[in-house]
């Protein structure tokens, strides 16, 4: 039995006009769309929610980051965010996969604990769990209120500015719960680091 071949090329040709169109309108047209809306209804949100400082980018208000001085360590003059296994490196991201009970884990916790408590001049026991634990995604760039306190003394002296103006800034920072009932109270270390930066350069 011979094949007609007006059934088999023709079906052929309406598959690849099928595909040729539903990639321009799904794979071109709608992508170039949805980027034109939320450039033009939210530039922020859409560009990474960059902060910026003498205007050049300061990081994004989504990853966190470290504030150390030149040796690497943690610089007193700035508040300091959650730890990160990854280091905030958004390539890297994922938790550390210990579970609670790991003795690796609640040694390190430990240790972190006193040198937090050390580092900010209070005791082992006001130390808050998210000054000695990692977020699940290892870039958090958020802080409980209570650990942005716990910091606030030691901010105050390092950048030699009243205690009361240093802690007006973390009040002024703490975002609530979402929607009043999602998720945890929280600073944003960058945004807080940025307004204590314009702080002291009054």
């Amino acid at each position: 039995m011979s094949l007609d071949p007006r059934t088999t090329v023709r079906p052929l040709f309406a598959a690849i006009r099928a595909v040729l169109v539903l990639t321009l309108l799904t794979g071109v047209a709608y992508p170039l769309l949805i980027t034109g809306v939320a450039q033009a209804a939210f530039p922020g949100h859409a560009n990474g929610s960059m902060a910026e400082a003498d205007g050049r980018e300061a990081g994004s208000a989504l990853i966190g980051q470290t504030w150390n001085d030149a040796d690497g360590d943690p610089d007193p003059h700035w508040f300091q965010p959650r730890p990160s296994h990854g280091g905030y490196d958004p390539l890297a991201t994922g938790s550390s996969q210990l579970g609670a009970s790991d003795p690796t884990l609640l040694g390190a916790v430990r240790e972190a604990r006193e040198q937090v408590a050390a580092f900010n001049g209070v005791s082992v026991d006001d130390v808050p769990q998210d000054a000695v634990t990692g977020s699940a995604s290892a870039i958090d760039p958020h802080i409980s209120p209570a650990y942005a306190r716990l910091q606030t003394d030691r901010v105050a002296e390092a950048n030699g500015l009243p205690r009361e103006d240093v802690a007006r800034l973390v009040e002024e920072h703490t975002r609530g719960r979402d929607l009043g009932f999602l998720g945890n109270e929280r600073v944003n270390v960058l945004e807080l680091n940025l307004a204590l930066r314009e702080l002291t350069a009054r």
